[in-house]
């Protein structure tokens, strides 16, 4: 690890992970924003990113939305890389206090993490929208269950992921409680995030602490309020031996 970073994580006792894309690309999960991801998207499917994982989309036109959800959103042989790792060691040390992610793969709870806020919801969790049973992600990919790609209920209701779309408020109790784990924070460390996707990149601004960590391979637009600003990748960043 970063000797800077580490000094930092030794001289705390209340630090929160604020985490995007870059934290699961090196877990091998694309990012469907990337430029490769628009294009793609584009390519093969005729609509981008944005529009295909929108409401009205899902609403409308459910066949192509669970095509492209099922091909480019769900990676249930990804592992947890060493930045999910270190994270979830640091909570059992009692040095973090929360992880707020604003990806939606459940790979921070597979290392070991416990207190998550995911802010656009998991692909693990899908719900019918008739009766409210859940279910996982297994039951949706199983053709068996599925009329035209889509996943439907016993009850007959169709089955939704717990995912928040384009168009979708973001869960208020999640937000209440990555707000209150931020402003209570004496340390914030945001990796493998831009920080241009609203409203959970202004979720940073409840910080009030002591020192703020920014890693990630680019420029974002807070590096100038940052402590330590490291250009890197996070795995490589927060492995320990």
């Amino acid at each position: 690890m970063v000797e800077k970073l580490e000094k930092i994580i030794s001289q705390s006792q209340n630090i929160v992970f604020f985490g995007g894309a870059g934290v699961s690309t090196e877990s091998g999960i694309p990012d469907f924003r990337s430029e490769s991801g628009l294009y793609h998207a584009q390519q093969q499917y005729g609509y981008s990113p944005e529009q295909m994982l929108s409401r009205s989309f899902y609403e409308q036109n459910p066949k192509m939305f669970f095509k492209y959800y099922k091909e480019n959103l769900i990676h249930l042989d990804a592992e947890p890389n060493d930045a999910h790792r270190t994270l979830a060691r640091l909570e059992e040390e009692g040095k973090l206090k929360a992880v707020v992610t604003q990806n939606i793969d459940g790979l921070h709870q597979k290392a070991g993490s416990r207190k998550v806020y995911e802010l656009h919801g998991s692909v693990l969790r899908n719900y019918c929208q008739k009766c409210g049973k859940f279910y996982d992600a297994e039951y949706i990919m199983d053709e068996s269950h599925c009329r035209d790609g889509i996943p439907y209920c016993d009850c007959g209701g169709a089955v939704k992921p717990d995912v928040v779309l384009y168009e979708e408020m973001l869960d208020e109790a999640c937000i209440e409680g990555a707000v209150s784990a931020i402003s209570k924070a004496d340390t914030l460390i945001i990796g493998g995030t831009s920080l241009v996707v609203y409203p959970a990149a202004g979720l940073i601004n409840y910080f009030g602490g002591k020192h703020l960590v920014l890693i990630n391979k680019s420029q974002t637009p807070y590096d100038g309020k940052a402590d330590l600003v490291i250009y890197d990748s996070i795995g490589k960043v927060m492995k320990t031996e």
